[in-house]
């Protein structure tokens, strides 16, 4: 099933969507969705999963284990800024990208998609930052980010609070 929603229209696993200003319909996956004053959309998950999506963002919800429930991310474009609550027994969320795979269990951070990079910024807890060919991983605590490029090492950088600001704008926090 393939479904292209805009303006704040409501997520289902497995539906690539496009973010932007718009009134939410019904929820397939136990996930609602609201539009900002922003421009973003706001998607709230039965599994106190929250994601706020940036204007025009490009992403698919997943249910991996097929529990009803989304546990998975695909964004290809633009940024997302999850909160995922820690879960006794849950299996690790994650954000995959064409360049990087995010998992974690229990915070709060941004994942975004552009180009040929992808930037990842952990605003509370840590997360695990690894390329999709598994060529080297790193962890990130509160105020780290880290850019996975093509090639190259992954570098921990704490991020200046101007590129913290203008990410978090974006995404309107």
């Amino acid at each position: 099933m393939t479904m292209l929603a805009r303006a704040g229209s409501t997520a289902f696993a497995g539906v690539l969507l496009f973010a932007g200003p718009a009134a939410a319909q019904p929820a397939k996956s136990g996930c609602t969705s609201a539009p900002t004053a922003q421009g973003t959309q706001t998607l709230h998950c039965q599994n106190a999963i929250t994601i706020v999506a940036e204007s025009g963002a490009k992403f698919e919800l997943r249910d991996r284990n097929r529990d009803g429930q989304v546990d998975s991310v695909e964004l290809s474009n633009k940024a997302l800024l999850l909160e995922v609550p820690k879960k006794p027994g849950r299996v690790r969320f994650e954000v995959m990208t064409p360049q990087a795979i995010a998992a974690v269990r229990g915070t709060k951070w941004t994942v975004d998609a552009e180009g040929v990079k992808t930037s990842v910024f952990v605003v509370d807890g840590r997360v695990r930052v690894a390329r999709p060919a598994g060529r080297g991983s790193v962890v990130l605590g509160a105020g780290d980010g880290v850019d996975v490029e093509p090639s190259g090492e992954l570098i921990i950088k704490r991020w200046p609070p101007a590129r913290v600001a203008a990410l978090m704008a974006r995404l309107g926090q």
